[in-house]
């Protein structure tokens, strides 16, 4: 037995495109403490107070995209503009400073922004085919020229990314937000190359992935976050059978992603109901031989959707499990979402055997930025 028995959540990791001190990364979670879009000092102290302790990678809360209907608060931070990247530089600067790293999340939420709300009230909320996640109509179908528009944007900010100095980025294809609007079913019933069967409503994404590929070049960390699950429904799946999760995947293989995020709302759950143990994570490892993530109330003792449903507190837990997984090489990184929102040293903690010291989770903490 190890001294530390989490010593292999600080092994080095290494890939093709990517190099981390430790296996830990800070999962993406919405603040919106960006008035008017601009990340200021307290956001990056925000991030620079994970990275000094020992935060391997960094995600950043999502980023809007250059689109009039990208987000829904005037608080969320933009990922264009002068002002907006030059608050994000500056985010770069004190985690890099701090000896860690740090991707953007790009992300538009699609159909799931209300009308009227946002930067740009007065703009219609978009989709692939104008349904919400109940798959209701509540506009018209995106224009082929409206996606080339939206697939340029997310290549802008790509390229800006690099420019400031990021150290990869992740486009958010999860949650039923637009990506992933595209994705399912019931929100893309398209009949032009966009819809179709699951390999065919890849197509927006592998659109994405190639165009931002093209604006940043070989060697620069392109991640993608998908899930099962949505906003209003976390029984859905996108792919029923693992089968069908390889033919969902290949697509985006294929364009260029370099690391898939699997967002599951329960890690240790089993993502198909064939007998296997592998939850999304590892089965996605398993299928594409890429490097992946898992996400899901680690180091929490009640679930992270009912944290912020519910807005109850959590108490810690064990992290056993987890690393047993790990040691299989089920995955390959972890993200910490809320457990470390609530505590910056919850690696660092881990790490130096004081789990009896970590903080519980309290809802009061996302009403704040330390």
């Amino acid at each position: 037995m190890p001294s530390n028995p989490a010593k292999s959540l600080f092994e080095p990791f290494r890939s093709a495109t990517l190099s981390l001190d430790n296996r830990i990364v800070m999962a993406p979670m919405t603040r919106g403490f960006s008035p008017g879009g601009v990340p200021g000092e307290n956001v990056a102290a925000y991030y620079k107070r994970r990275a000094e302790n020992g935060v391997g990678l960094i995600v950043t809360e999502g980023t809007l995209i250059n689109h009039p209907a990208a987000g829904a608060s005037t608080k969320w931070p933009h990922f264009y503009g002068a002002n907006a990247l030059e608050g994000w530089s500056g985010v770069v600067r004190a985690v890099h400073e701090a000896g860690g790293k740090i991707m953007p999340q790009l992300w538009h939420i699609g159909l799931t922004r209300k009308a009227g709300t946002g930067t740009n009230p007065d703009a219609p909320s978009v989709g692939p085919s104008g349904l919400n996640l109940a798959g209701e109509q509540m506009g018209e179908p995106l224009s082929e020229a409206e996606i080339a528009d939206l697939i340029a944007a997310y290549a802008q900010a790509a390229a800006d990314a690099k420019r400031l100095g990021f150290d990869g980025i992740e486009l958010h294809g999860a949650h039923g937000y637009l990506i992933d609007q595209f994705f399912w079913g019931v929100t893309n019933v398209r009949t032009d190359k966009y819809g179709g069967d699951l390999v065919k409503r890849t197509r927006f994404a592998v659109e994405v992935v190639e165009a931002c590929r093209r604006a940043v070049g070989p060697g620069f960390p392109i991640m993608m976050r998908f899930s099962q699950w949505k906003d209003n429904a976390y029984d859905a799946k996108l792919a029923a059978t693992p089968d069908e999760l390889s033919l969902f995947l290949q697509p985006l293989v294929d364009a260029g992603v370099d690391v898939f995020h699997c967002s599951t709302r329960r890690f240790w759950e089993p993502a198909f109901a064939d007998g296997a143990d592998l939850n999304l994570a590892g089965w996605t490892k398993k299928l594409t031989g890429l490097p992946t993530i898992t996400v899901g109330s680690v180091g929490l003792d009640l679930e992270f959707t009912r944290l912020f449903k519910e807005k109850k507190g959590a108490g810690t837990t064990g992290i056993d499990g987890l690393l047993e997984r790990l040691d299989r090489g089920e995955f390959d990184l972890v993200a910490i979402g809320r457990a470390l929102l609530n505590d910056p040293e919850w690696a660092k903690k881990i790490k130096e055997g004081r789990q009896d010291e970590l903080l519980p989770f309290s809802p009061e903490s996302t009403q704040t930025l330390y």
